[in-house]
């Protein structure tokens, strides 16, 4: 029984449409090229933007689409996600699903003018800097300094880990400008071309192969105070306002990778043989397959309450972290289960199912690992 679908309306399958287009044209024959050379063109933000799939929840009056409605996100990630080449676009759904917030809700109007009329042309590439070295979910523990020395901020410090970090023009960063344990955090915009900014190395990863992931490096930099996202000292204050959001997408992602391969995997056992008959026919494959597709419609209900919670501003951070760690979670499971159905062809990279096992690891961790998750929804709890 397919579950009925009410939280997309015309509008909203009509993007998801345009999204697959996109896919097929503009990303498919380019996926190999840029798995090897690990980074996507810089020209395919542009080509995103003219498309009309990034940048659309920016105000008309900067150049964007001025869809602020979280279904077109949601949407656009199960698309991206059910693709088995499209890896290379999760720095598009970074920037549309977390980073651009940040400029849309926390920036005065002259931040606004500055910034989003380049971000909706593709032109400006963002990321977001929080993680540090010594310092992960702990964002106590950030290091990185912002030291008030007449209209600029002084930066030193590094950042690891950062997605888009070699194409990024525009790095939101979470820096130190106190000691306060509760008001020392502030979120800084730092251009990648001022002097004392550097690029690391872009980090080899298990998967994922064609987003870059950078070490970022600050060395007294300076940065003008009219960068600075909201008041000093309210940093935390504005991650924790977008962090739902950011957990959600991922959670729509990683349920939409499960779907994916379970399609996949479906129409394998249909077609593989073995002992005379298709791999499908035999029980334990059934049995394995059927929990699968059960487990999938049970998040799947969960998951289209928690995006019509969301559209309608009602979704809170411990329903956000529940649905970001199980989902996770179960695209893992899932990705080792039906590789094992496909025997010592799932072991090989010509396969998509061995692809998908190296890509869907990471997604228990980054946003936010499960452990963390579990910790938001224990204090939600009262414990």
């Amino acid at each position: 029984m397919a579950l009925a679908r009410s939280i997309y309306e015309f509008e909203h399958e009509s993007f998801g449409e345009l999204v697959g287009d996109f896919i097929r044209t503009q990303v498919a024959p380019h996926a190999e090229r840029w798995n090897a050379k690990g980074m996507v063109d810089r020209s395919l933000f542009t080509a995103a933007a003219e498309a009309g799939i990034l940048g659309f929840a920016i105000p008309e009056e900067y150049g964007g689409g001025g869809a602020e409605d979280f279904r077109f996100n949601a949407i656009m990630n199960e698309e991206i996600s059910r693709h088995p080449v499209s890896n290379g676009l999760f720095g598009l759904t970074l920037e549309n699903d977390i980073i651009l917030p940040y400029f849309t809700d926390l920036t005065t109007e002259e931040q606004k003018e500055r910034w989003l009329p380049g971000l909706a042309s593709g032109e400006l590439v963002t990321a977001i800097a929080m993680t540090e070295p010594g310092a992960g979910s702990d964002l106590a523990a950030i290091r990185t300094s912002a030291v008030r020395d007449g209209d600029d901020y002084v930066v030193n410090g590094s950042k690891v880990f950062i997605s888009n970090g070699q194409n990024a023009d525009l790095v939101v960063t979470v820096v130190r400008t106190s000691k306060d344990p509760h008001h020392g955090l502030s979120l800084l915009v730092i251009e990648s071309d001022r002097e004392g900014f550097e690029r690391g190395r872009n980090l080899d990863k298990i998967g994922l192969h064609a987003q870059d992931t950078s070490e970022l490096f600050f060395r007294d930099v300076r940065v003008p105070a009219a960068n600075l996202l909201g008041e000093e000292g309210e940093g935390f204050a504005g991650l924790m306002r977008h962090l739902p959001q950011e957990r959600l997408a991922l959670a729509v992602a990683a349920l939409a990778g499960t779907e994916g391969v379970l399609e996949r995997t479906l129409a394998y056992v249909k077609e593989r043989t073995a002992f005379g008959k298709p791999v499908g026919s035999f029980q334990n494959t059934r049995f394995t397959l059927a929990e699968i597709a059960t487990e999938v419609q049970v998040s799947r209900a969960y998951i289209d309450e928690c995006v019509r919670q969301h559209t309608a501003r009602g979704l809170n951070n411990a329903e956000a972290a529940a649905a970001k760690w199980y989902t996770t979670e179960q695209y893992v499971r899932t990705v080792t289960r039906c590789l094992q159905l496909h025997g010592g062809y799932g072991y090989m990279l010509e396969y998509q199912i061995a692809q998908d096992y190296l890509d869907s690891r990471i997604t228990t961790i980054y946003g936010g690992t499960t452990e963390i998750m579990k910790e938001i929804i224990g204090r939600g709890l009262g414990l």
